[in-house]
């Protein structure tokens, strides 16, 4: 990197700290556990918004987009662009029950619908995987783009990244979160979208570029055979994990249960969902790009995990190359910055706060604090562990979040639309979906490349090698059916855990939520404004058939 990029960089770190600062003097007079942990309660749509979409997109998520679109075409976009239907279905369906109840985190809302047992599994499932995949792969992310990219030694790279991202996560809650996130998706945007048009000059267009590809790249749409991506997982096992991801997992909920009304919420939903639409072309494409250039024999892929590092390295001039290191700094920071203090928010308030229920608002922003700090600490020293980790059995440590998904999706799903599911039907169900995903997860292990693997022809080895959407889909179905009948094998749940926590009963007050506990304003959801947002989501809808189509 040369100078101009260096200052480049450094500008876009006083930036993020001009942010973090003023969000942290508007939290000094908001010292409450919703000024904390849901930012007073008072974040607008744009933000929201811009908040959804940048914290799902890490440094690690960007070189696997364009890494699997080097080695394989557009197909992966795919969960990029069913992420926008999610994200309608988490506006329009999930967030009006999240909101009117007044939790602080979905395990809470768990409690609510179902039992303390309920809460208790997923705080701990939650907590776990954000510890042991999320933090630690970012900050090992983090490190890489450091030195690949900087020249900087990995643990400096890494030690930089925690303490700049923990600083303004500590005392700064998820307002100086979400209001960096902003920033931050304007910079990857903008770094983001300069690769690609940059990248396309350089292999010939759109054109050069789908001529020097393989056939099948540049389609989304894959036979049942194929062993990545068939059509049927796409279509029916994609929309389940996106399900528990955007609409029940905390990192994302809790940017909607921020948002100053039910409408704004809403419309931070379907401004994130025209968003996603980005990612195909500004992340996945990038990597085709790059695919296309090996094969002009302009550029040498050692993996296709190098697709996006090797672009930024060899066809940016200097400056740009600058903002675009500044893009990726700014997918870890704000992917990072949101586990911090979504994992600190579920210690807090359904753990500390359950042991210790008349706990101040202060006493709980403090704990907050703290458990970000050790969550940071923690995560860093995970780092460590990772090299005597086989890189298989980390991919498959990541892949478990695709099995304990089914389960959530199932009990929140049908948690809303049957008030019949009881307790005991979600339990049963959430336990045995996670012994099933366990057992897929240790067959695959048995069956990897460092094992000696399963016994070939075995009903053993068909499972641990059945595509993993289908897998999603068969635990889906499974939890579905337990969940119905243990739940009608059972007495039905008592009024106060359905009331106003369905569809049935929407109309009904909600148990335990007061209008203080709630805090906003129901009266902004009016009929004019759903109508104005409807519209605004078919656009959304529309955008997804368009590039279904183009990409068929």
């Amino acid at each position: 990197m040369a100078g101009i990029d260096w200052a480049v960089v450094g500008l876009y770190f006083v930036i993020v700290f001009g942010v973090a600062a003023w969000a942290y003097m508007q939290e000094r007079g908001d010292e409450t556990a919703a000024g904390y942990f849901l930012g007073g309660r008072n974040v607008g749509w744009f933000v929201v918004g811009a908040s959804l979409f940048v914290s799902n997109i890490g440094s690690e998520h960007l070189v696997g987009l364009s890494g699997t679109g080097a080695d394989s075409g557009v197909a992966v976009g795919q969960f990029e662009i069913i992420a926008s239907l999610a994200l309608l279905a988490l506006g329009w369906v999930f967030v009006p029950f999240y909101a009117r109840s007044g939790v602080f985190t979905m395990p809470e809302f768990l409690e609510r619908r179902y039992s303390p047992g309920a809460r208790r599994y997923l705080t701990y499932v939650s907590i776990i995987a954000y510890v042991l995949t999320k933090i630690s792969v970012t900050l090992f992310a983090g490190g890489i783009v450091f030195e690949t990219l900087m020249g900087i030694d990995f643990w400096t790279g890494a030690l930089i990244t925690v303490g700049f991202t923990g600083v303004y996560t500590v005392f700064g809650g998820l307002r100086a979160v979400v209001y960096t996130d902003m920033m931050q998706m304007i910079v990857l945007v903008v770094g983001a979208v300069t690769v690609t048009l940059m990248g396309l000059s350089q292999v010939g267009g759109w054109s050069g570029m789908t001529e020097a590809v393989p056939e099948g790249f540049m389609t989304v749409w894959r036979p049942i055979s194929d062993p990545a991506f068939p059509w049927t997982g796409i279509l029916f096992g994609a929309p389940i994990l996106a399900i528990w991801y955007w609409c029940t997992d905390q990192v994302i909920v809790q940017r909607t249960l921020a948002a100053r009304n039910i409408t704004a919420a809403r419309r931070g939903t379907i401004f994130a969902g025209y968003l996603k639409v980005l990612p195909l072309f500004i992340f996945v494409i990038p990597g085709v790009i790059a695919a296309a250039l090996v094969q002009q024999g302009d550029l040498q892929l050692d993996s296709s995990d190098q697709a996006l590092p090797a672009l930024v390295q060899q066809i940016l001039p200097v400056g740009v190359r600058g903002l675009v290191v500044a893009g990726l700094l700014a997918a870890l920071m704000s992917s990072l910055s949101s586990v911090f203090n979504s994992t600190a928010t579920l210690f807090t308030w359904d753990i500390y706060r359950e042991w210790k229920p008349a706990a101040s608002e202060r006493e709980l922003v403090w704990v907050g604090r703290l458990a970000t700090v050790v969550l940071t600490v923690a995560g860093f020293a995970w780092i460590p562990f990772m090299d005597a980790i086989s890189s298989t059995l980390y991919q498959y440590l990541q892949s478990v979040q695709s099995y304990i998904a089914p389960p959530i999706a199932a009990v929140f799903l049908l948690g809303l639309a049957w008030k019949r599911i009881n307790a005991a039907g979600a339990m049963t169900s959430l336990l045995v979906g996670a012994v099933l995903g366990l057992i897929r997860l240790v067959l695959e292990l048995v069956n990897g490349a460092d094992m000696e693997g399963l016994p070939a022809g075995t009903i053993w080895e068909w499972i641990a090698e059945f595509n993993f959407l289908h897998v999603a889909i068969l635990l889906f179905l499974i939890c579905v059916l337990i969940l119905i009948g243990v739940s009608l094998a059972t007495d039905p749940p008592p009024s106060e855990k359905v009331s106003g926590l369905t569809f049935e009963t929407a109309d009904e007050p909600i148990a335990g939520a007061t209008t203080t506990d709630v805090d906003i304003d129901l009266a902004a959801d009016t009929a004019g404004s759903r109508r104005i947002d409807m519209w605004v989501s078919l656009g959304v809808v529309l955008a997804v058939l368009l590039v279904w189509f183009f990409f068929a």
